[in-house]
């Protein structure tokens, strides 16, 4: 069969993104205390297209894909943008991974066994590689005991913390989960009064924990607060090579 899609277009209208998006598939993720983890992965896969070409085969997308769906990790994620830059004959290759991550947890209030975390992946390949990692943790404030005895105590929603990094070298999710959530429980422990839990100390704090990891080389932290009709954030963000110079 003639490939049309690969055959020569002489408008010269460069294509920006082309490829598949929201494909719901089974992905293994590393797990430190288990080895790796299933989990389901909505996936969003496109490249920059020459203005040569037609077009694209979009089941090449989901081919490459299947190699890789048993393991997933930041080699693995490099592979498959070099693939989809190299058999698509691309001029950059873009990935996007969007799933939840389970950590053990023990609830007396509601008797949940683990605790969920979204997650996002995004990596995109031009001349060079660059990989973004996203991960949002719930806030909620210190419990209070119940005032009517043998009730559930309220979880004490508050908002979110949501960072994204970059990489230097390996680290593991869970490490870096549980680094916000201690940094959020220092944060709560050092406060005199609630009214000082506040979306800039918080964010703050979180910020200045992650600049000391030497894994990491930029983030981002935005914390948001959910108040009745409205919500307040803030946001930092540092480039941790810059830092360290």
């Amino acid at each position: 069969m003639k490939d049309i899609q690969s055959q020569l277009d002489h408008r010269r209208i460069n294509i920006k993104k082309v490829g598949v998006k929201t494909i719901s598939y089974p992905i293994t993720v590393l797990d430190k205390a288990r080895d790796n983890q299933r989990t389901v992965a909505t996936v969003n896969m496109y490249v920059n297209l020459p203005h040569h070409f037609k077009g694209t085969h979009m089941s090449r997308f989901v081919e490459i894909l299947n190699r890789f769906h048993g393991r997933i990790d930041l080699e693995s994620f490099h592979q498959i943008l070099e693939e989809m830059k190299a058999k698509l004959d691309a001029e950059a290759a873009h990935l996007e991974m969007n799933f939840d991550y389970f950590l053990p947890h023990e609830s007396q209030q509601v008797g949940l066994k683990a605790a969920c975390f979204p997650c996002r992946m995004h990596g995109s390949l031009e001349e060079t590689d660059e990989l973004e990692f996203e991960f949002a943790v719930p806030i909620a404030l210190p419990l209070k005991e119940s005032i009517v005895p043998g009730l559930p105590r309220s979880l004490g929603r508050w908002g979110t913390a949501t960072v994204a990094v970059r990489f230097r070298r390996f680290i593991w999710i869970e490490e870096l989960i549980t680094l916000v959530q201690e940094a959020v429980a220092q944060h709560q422990r050092l406060l005199v009064h609630a009214e000082e839990f506040s979306v800039e100390s918080l964010t703050r704090s979180i910020g200045h924990q992650l600049s000391d990891l030497p894994a990491i080389k930029w983030f981002s932290v935005n914390v948001e607060n959910l108040a009745e009709g409205y919500a307040t954030f803030a946001t930092t963000e540092s480039d941790c090579s810059i830092a360290s110079l």
